[in-house]
């Protein structure tokens, strides 16, 4: 069967439980149903090929991924779409981070590249203990590919940022214990068009699940927009259905509200 709709999910706390690090029972069910029906992407601000992340990948199977906030985005082995930021604007980055003793870099190839990576020590070893992390000198980021670069602290440190670097943007996670760091021009629901373009399918046949501020866009540019019931208030009072926690099984209730098991299109106007 051709499926001409599209049904998007955010991974952190959407599918993934950060209390077992594990994707919830009913949520991999309600993946597993929607196939059928509908195409899956995972969109996240994650490289979902990362070694923190590929696991996920592939349990999930998705159709296609939005990676890094829309900066990558693949289908199957096949890249649709990269974008890169510019060294001198990477430079000034971490520069201002080094400057400002915040924890700002990203993880390539199975390495963390950070600005104080004492701060993520800290960080992991209260949410998940220690994950083993293998850290390198951050300017070494200079001479990779990079597209995006998470920061780890609190909104004090997002707020330096924002007034620094008007031509960025720093959705802060739902925890608020960090933010990612992309440009303005990036986003999740970019990353949906490009899929949408690439499969032939109106965006309006699209849904989209999240709970962060890097979820913002692409639940108002998707045909339905669901916040998640854990998610963060601005992005309720942004979505076009609020759904249960993660913990309450959110994601297959707002599946079995809209019957997507069942059906095969979906139009704005089924919000309910």
């Amino acid at each position: 069967m051709e499926r001409k709709s599209i049904i998007s999910f955010d991974l952190d706390m959407t599918l993934l439980d950060h209390a077992t690090y594990q994707i919830t029972e009913s949520a991999m069910e309600a993946v597993e149903r929607l196939r059928k029906h509908h195409r899956i992407v995972v969109a996240s601000g994650r490289d979902m090929d990362n070694y923190f992340s590929f696991q996920f990948r592939d349990q999930l199977k998705p159709d296609g991924i939005i990676h890094m906030n829309g900066t990558k985005v693949t289908v199957g082995e096949e890249s649709i779409y990269n974008h890169f930021m510019q060294k001198e604007l990477l430079t000034e980055l971490l520069q201002f981070a080094k400057a400002h003793e915040l924890s700002l870099g990203a993880t390539i190839d199975g390495k963390d590249y950070y600005t104080c990576p004492d701060t993520v020590r800290a960080h992991d070893r209260k949410k998940w203990g220690d994950v083993g992390r293998r850290f390198g000198d951050a300017d070494a980021l200079l001479d990779m590919p990079v597209r995006t670069l998470a920061y780890i602290g609190g909104e004090d440190g997002v707020k330096l940022l924002e007034e620094a670097f008007p031509q960025m943007k720093f959705p802060m996670f739902a925890g608020k214990v960090g933010a990612d760091a992309v440009e303005k021009e990036a986003s999740k629901a970019e990353g949906l068009k490009r899929l949408c373009e690439y499969w032939g399918i109106d965006i309006r046949n699209t849904a989209a699940f999240g709970d962060s501020m890097n979820d913002m866009e692409i639940l108002q540019e998707a045909g339905i927009g669901i916040a998640m019931g854990n998610g963060i208030p601005e992005l309720k009072d942004a979505a076009d259905y609020v759904t249960a926690d993660i913990r309450e099984d959110g994601v297959r209730k707002a599946c079995e509200h809209f019957s997507w098991f069942e059906k095969f299109y979906m139009a704005s106007s089924d919000v309910r």
